[in-house]
């Protein structure tokens, strides 16, 4: 992994967030941070991050409504939080977090964990640059992660909600089982983590919604999705 890679660690513990900047600063990486969302927002107006560690229980805005607001900023969001049930872990990701690591944790588990987003993301930027996608007025440029609605309003996609689409767009009218557009979407580092996935075809397909229009992603019971409309590529 590249050592330019930077990092933005956002955590209100002064211990685990010095902690965590040594950590990953000894393991080759640029690393910032932040104890709320206002010192979070300063920092990404300098510059912005490649990948944001980000814990859920902050004072003043917490770390679900941060990673709410962050889907148009295009950084990777790994998510920390004491509360480690499936449910937590599926609210995390629910609001547009890439990953999620429960407190505590093994510092070998996290720096796994950053290496995996940061290839994801690198894979996906790395890419040659692909045509523009038109389906049912909509406009979607992935090189530049841009997804334009009929009425020409750019809507916010997280990263794994533009490889997402970039997946579906580029592979119109055929079945993609879940396995499928993990391994698309997360490439080596895919898990087995089928809900995930589903979530994240939900929030895709509510962004996609349209008046008269009909729901651009079939749900194939048992078997995956489909994406239906007729892409034109100019």
């Amino acid at each position: 992994m590249s050592a330019a890679s930077n990092i933005l660690v956002v955590d209100d513990d002064a211990s685990i967030r010095d902690a965590l900047c040594e950590y990953l600063a000894r393991h080759g990486y640029t690393v910032r941070s932040a104890k709320d969302g206002v010192e979070m927002d300063r920092h990404l107006a300098e510059r912005e991050a490649d990948l944001i560690v980000l814990d859920w229980m902050m004072p003043g805005e917490d770390g679900l409504s941060i990673c709410r607001r962050l889907a148009a900023n295009g950084a990777a969001i790994l998510m920390l939080s004491a509360m480690g049930t499936a449910l937590d872990r599926v609210i995390g990701l629910e609001v547009g977090a890439d990953d999620y690591l429960a407190k505590p944790f093994d510092p070998r588990e996290l720096l796994a964990r950053v290496r995996a987003l940061l290839r994801r993301r690198d894979k996906t930027d790395g890419a040659p640059a692909v045509v523009i996608a038109h389906f049912d007025g909509w406009r979607f440029d992935a090189a530049e992660r841009r997804l334009l609605n009929p009425n020409g309003e750019l809507v916010a996609l997280t990263p794994l909600e533009c490889n997402l689409l970039r997946a579906f767009v580029e592979r119109a009218g055929r079945l993609l089982s879940r396995d499928r557009l993990m391994q698309l979407t997360h490439g080596d580092d895919a898990d087995a983590f089928d809900r995930a996935m589903d979530l994240a075809v939900s929030r895709l397909r509510r962004k996609l919604r349209w008046p008269g229009c009909s729901d651009p992603i079939e749900t194939v019971r048992g078997e995956g999705y489909r994406f239906n409309p007729a892409v034109e590529r100019r």
